[in-house]
């Protein structure tokens, strides 16, 4: 089994910079409203930030190796958050946008379910308590 770490330090209130295994360090801050700064993405959209790049080169990768023509790769995702405290996400949904000709909806569909079913680190922790769905588009 595989351990991770990740070390926190304050900067200044409640802006922090967090660095993982990776040694590279990112900065996280909550809104001003909620007693922070708002000078950097919420520790919230940092979870949307992991699920979209987890999902997303898992597809762009799986693609690659059936040799679609993907030009242009991107996805939008909109996360529906509880009224009430904990206001943890209920609801994310993932809409993959790829772009290319002559790209097989068949193989995105696949790679989609690839990546969510049985790839995806993230959205396998996330599956038990958030509800996750998906669209795609394909655009010339």
């Amino acid at each position: 089994m595989a351990t991770k770490h990740a070390v926190l330090k304050q900067v200044a209130g409640a802006t922090f910079a967090v660095r993982g295994d990776s040694g590279h360090w990112v900065i996280t801050d909550i809104a001003e409203q909620d007693g922070g700064a708002g000078g950097a993405p919420t520790p919230k959209e940092f979870v949307l930030f992991g699920l979209a790049g987890c999902t997303g080169s898992d597809v762009v990768n799986i693609l690659r190796k059936k040799k679609a023509p993907v030009r242009d790769f991107e996805m939008r995702l909109t996360g529906h958050e509880a009224t009430e405290h904990p206001k943890r996400f209920t609801e994310i949904h993932l809409e993959y946008i790829i772009r290319g000709e002559g790209i097989n909806p068949a193989d995105v569909e696949r790679a989609i379910e690839l990546s969510m079913t049985r790839y995806c680190s993230v959205s396998a922790m996330l599956a038990p308590a958030v509800r996750l769905t998906h669209s795609y588009r394909i655009e010339p």
